[in-house]
């Protein structure tokens, strides 16, 4: 499916920004999500992201990197828009009034936050990688970065989640003792 996809993007034709749409769409509007931390913007970089994809369709080299290639390029509308962006919207918040829950929506907000308060160029890494999915190798090309920042990046974003996920629990600890 992926490759029909590509060859119509590459060729430029009209089916090809349906078909990217109804492929990725959610995804890219996910990735957008957690790099911004905002759903209107996000939705525009999904839109921004499908446009630019449909008319850079002959820049696609390599049929089987069109989901790297779309990662890419998303990401590089989210990073300008964040960077545009002047009022950051920490969640924070939100994660300290469920910091005493246990549920999973508490779990996956307090994860957010912990996200969220990453340096916004390693914040993309860990999205890329962890949540997209996305290699070494094309988290890599998606930042225009070298392989070795990327694993930096990654080590140094899972140890001050881990960090944060171990404060978390202690908080929730002394609650309970």
């Amino acid at each position: 499916m992926d490759a029909r996809i590509a060859e119509l993007v590459r060729a430029g034709s009209d089916e090809a920004l349906d078909a990217l749409y109804a492929r990725y769409a959610d995804e890219i509007q996910g990735v957008a999500f957690l790099i911004l931390r905002d759903r209107d913007e996000a939705e525009d970089v999904m839109a921004e992201t499908l446009i630019t994809a449909w008319r850079r369709g002959r820049d696609l080299r390599d049929g089987g990197a069109l989901r790297p290639w779309l990662m890419r390029i998303a990401t590089n509308h989210a990073l300008a828009a964040r960077r545009k962006r002047r009022d950051v919207r920490p969640i924070d918040d939100v994660a300290i009034a469920v910091a005493d829950s246990t549920g999973p929506l508490a779990t996956r907000i307090a994860l957010a936050a912990a996200v969220d308060r990453l340096p916004v160029e390693m914040r993309a890494a860990v999205v890329l990688h962890y949540f997209a999915d996305l290699s070494v190798e094309d988290v890599a090309r998606a930042l225009n970065k070298s392989p070795n920042t990327i694993k930096s990046q990654l080590r140094v974003g899972l140890a001050q989640l881990r960090a944060a996920w171990d404060e978390r629990a202690d908080r929730r600890f002394q609650h309970v003792g």
